[in-house]
């Protein structure tokens, strides 16, 4: 369904994502888990188009996306829900996730995003800048479906936010893919979410992956030792 074929991101004249290679099945989730400062930001704001690539493909379904523009791969089929969640605070919740409707036809926020998440249901004429930081990261992952994506690219989701919000944020991303039906690809430092919710974990050291599990099989401490500092 997505396709990353001989990807290579570089800022200047340093390379930082080196020559990846995978694919993301349809309703599939992938985690990308690695260390800070092994290239995991970069290589998401890479597949959404805020960082330019260096070399190699990117296919989502049949469109090539590499030379596309950032706004034209959410056109295509590509969400993005950046570290830090990036709301508007001064909006509101329905303002906020208005602003995910500009590539679609239907101007309406779909009441689905309302059952995936109630709080927002119950909140969506408070701003955004109010809402706890598990509340603001239920509305940038709503802000994203809005758009009707087939993969959703999600950055550091649980940064900043607490463990019993986490347990309900994966049990979510699940519903997500299960009830929309779309791919996702996370990347995280925290394992325990990681296992929850994903098909497949790759980790990331240095710009590659220097690993990739299918989660019945995957080896946890083999993982969490490259996680360690």
């Amino acid at each position: 369904m997505f396709t990353v074929s001989d990807y290579s991101v570089a800022y200047g004249q340093s390379e930082v994502i080196h020559n990846l290679n995978f694919e993301v099945k349809e309703n599939e989730i992938i985690a990308i888990l690695g260390r800070n400062g092994m290239g995991k930001t970069t290589l998401m704001k890479s597949l959404i188009g805020m960082i330019p690539s260096k070399g190699g493909s990117l296919t989502l379904g049949e469109k090539e996306l590499v030379d596309m523009k950032s706004f034209d791969r959410v056109k295509s089929g590509v969400a993005f829900v950046p570290q830090g969640r990036m709301i508007f605070s001064t909006m509101t919740v329905k303002e906020n996730i208005e602003t995910g409707l500009t590539t679609v036809k239907d101007k309406k926020i779909p009441e689905n995003l309302y059952e995936l998440f109630p709080v927002l249901k119950e909140m969506k004429g408070r701003r955004g800048g109010n809402l706890s930081g598990g509340q603001q990261q239920q509305l940038a992952i709503a802000r994203a479906l809005a758009s009707k994506p087939n993969l959703l690219l999600l950055d550091e989701p649980t940064e900043g936010i607490q463990p019993s919000i986490i347990r309900d944020m994966a049990r979510t991303l699940k519903r997500i893919r299960d009830e929309i039906g779309l791919s996702i690809i996370v990347s995280e430092q925290v394992l325990s979410f990681a296992l929850d919710i994903a098909d497949r974990i790759f980790v990331i050291e240095k710009g590659e992956i220097v690993r990739e599990e299918n989660r019945e099989s995957v080896d946890e401490q083999k993982i969490a030792a490259y996680l360690s500092v």
